[in-house]
Formats: C-alpha cells, structure tokens, sequence
C-alpha cells in the first residue's frame, strides 16, 4: 500500500442527470498511483435502467470530464477488469444474451504513443514506414531514414511489439506485427525472443477470443493467469482438443500439458454414464503412450521413453520405436512376446 495520504482537492464536480442514487461506482485506475496513466470512475444508477457512464480523464493538471453513453442494459451490475496499468469497467448482465459494453483506459503507453495524432514517435512512424513499404512508396525510406538518424529503431521496433499486445483486432495486431519484423530487417543484433513469444500469445488469445470459445482475456490479464491456469479454464469446459492444440503450440512439458490434460480428459469420460462400459474403455485405450514416449525421445529423453513405452500395450506400437532408439535386443524381446511373426 502507499503510505501517502490520498489527496484532499476537489477537482471537479458534474451533474449526471439521475434522479435516483447511484447503485454502485467502480474505479478505473486514479491519478495518484504510479503507473495508472488516468482517473476514472463509471456509476450505475436506475433511471434510466442500466448503466451510466461518467468518466474523468487526467489530462497533465487540467480535467476533461464528460459522461460516456451506454446501451442502457436492465438488471446488470458493474465489475472491474485488468486491461493494463488501471483498471476497466464492464457492464455484467444478471442473465441472458445482453451484451457486455465495457471502457478502459489505453492499457500502454506504447499504444498511446503510436495512435496519438500527428505522433511522430518511433513506432508510430515505423508503423507508417511499414504502410508506405507495401503500397512501394518511397516514402517508406523517408520515414525510416529519419527513424535510422536518431538511433531509434530499436524503440521502434520494441513500442510495436508492445502494442501489438494490447490490440484486440486480428488485422491492428497484425499490422504492428509486420512493423516490428519490417524494423527487425535493419537491426544487426535485435533479439527475437520478444517478438516470437508475443506472436505465440497472441495466437492464443485470438483462439479463447473466439465467439465459440467465449474467453475474452485481455494481454494483461493473460499473463497474471498464466497458462497454467488458463488450460485448466479450459478443462473445466470440456475444451479438451483446444487446451492440447494450445500446449502443442507452446511445446509445454508433457507432464504439465498434455498428459495432464488426457488425465482430465480421461476422469471425465468414466464419469459418462450414459457411455457403456466397452464404449468408454475403447476410448480411453485410444491415448498413444508411443505418441509421447516419441516426443521424450525427441527431447533427448530415451530411458524415460522407454519407461512410458512399458504402458504403450500395443506391441506394434513399441518395436518400431524401440527399432528407432536402436534398442534391437529388447525390440526383439517385445516382438516375440507379442506372437505376431511379422513383428
């Protein structure tokens, strides 16, 4: 906690036009906290039904202060987000399709920086370099020249990335994107790793933001959940080939991905009562234990692969990757205990 004193001023005051009592006010980030770039507020009030928006932007000392009209949405209540360094403020219905109207403040200041009118920061004109590049302009090169002269590429390059993070829509995210790698072209040493991890999360994020997934986490709620705890969002909805997709993509541990998961998978399916008995046990026998045991191999893992081949029971299974790890002696043992002759 800070221990300084919250501030005593009163800044401003406004009328909303409500007759009625607000019902509810949540903050959206304040002024006085290092990090948080505004100050708002959003109230709920009754009449009309719904929510009433009600926002103070801080603006260096002066105070711009004006409402913000929202579809008014019956029987909700207002909840507080994570978009970035504040906080955001959606409107949660009680129950049913109403949508859920939210505002936040621009959650990094590289956004700010790069959509800010007339910006002349680095990565707002590489972005525009970038732009000029594809429609073959020359002023491609004036935009980069100047950006080259003051040394500020490698700013460029990293406020894209950064903002690309922040951005919800596929084509915004993929136009600061190819800014980024169009900058990375004129660096000698710039490290990829940056670039390549947020390609990855922004995968990610576009899949669980996916009507059909019905996820919609922000950046900066992503990385404060981890994934950990994003697959086992995942598992609770019976996501299963999405939740093994994903740790494939980020070539999690088997242990803690997709082993993890096919146990979930497979508690579930004997919980199927309407399933016989022979149904739900053919469909548990369907997990590959030479699938993994193959990728421990791959890792540089063989004593481990042998172990996870000993509950592979299918012995045409083990031989060929047995044959592969140039185990002839105990491919040969398992050929002959299973009676199969071509084996």
């Amino acid at each position: 906690p800070d221990p300084s004193p919250l501030p005593q001023e009163k800044f401003c005051e406004f009328n909303t036009g409500i007759r009625s009592p607000p019902k509810q006010m949540v903050c959206c980030g304040c002024p006085w906290i290092p990090g948080s770039a505004q100050g708002q507020a959003g109230l709920r009030g009754l009449d009309p039904p719904g929510i009433s928006g009600v926002v103070m932007d801080g603006v260096g000392v002066g105070w711009d202060l004006r409402s913000l009209p929202t579809q008014p949405i019956p029987r909700s209540w207002c909840c507080r987000e994570l978009p970035g360094p504040g906080s955001g403020i959606r409107s949660q219905p009680w129950a049913g399709a109403a949508p859920h109207p939210c505002f936040v403040p621009v959650p990094a200041e590289a956004s700010q920086e790069i959509f800010r009118i007339a910006s002349m920061a680095p990565g707002a004109l590489l972005l525009e370099a970038q732009k000029e590049y594809e429609k073959e302009s020359q002023k491609a090169d004036e935009y980069l020249r100047e950006i080259r002269e003051q040394q500020l590429l490698p700013e460029a390059v990293g406020q894209c990335i950064e903002a690309a993070g922040y951005e919800h829509e596929p084509d915004t995210q993929s136009s600061l994107l190819r800014a980024a790698s169009f900058g990375k072209c004129f660096l000698d040493k710039f490290p990829p790793e940056g670039f390549v991890r947020m390609c990855q999360d922004l995968r990610v994020l576009n899949a669980i933001r996916d009507y059909q997934i019905g996820i919609p986490l922000t950046f900066t709620q992503y990385k404060q959940l981890t994934i950990e705890v994003l697959l086992d969002r995942l598992v609770l909805r019976r996501l299963y080939p999405l939740a093994i997709r994903i740790c494939e993509f980020l070539r999690l541990p088997e242990m803690q991905g997709v082993s993890r998961i096919l146990a979930h998978w497979a508690c579930y399916k004997v919980q199927q009562k309407d399933k016989s008995d022979e149904e739900v046990a053919q469909a548990i026998n369907r997990i590959s234990y030479s699938d993994i045991a193959t990728r421990a191999y791959d890792c540089g893992r063989a004593e481990l692969a042998i172990k996870l081949l000993e509950y592979e029971p299918r012995s045409g299974e083990q031989v060929p990757l047995l044959l592969k790890m140039k185990r002839s002696k105990l491919a040969l043992g398992k050929a002959i205990e299973s009676g199969d002759t071509d084996l």
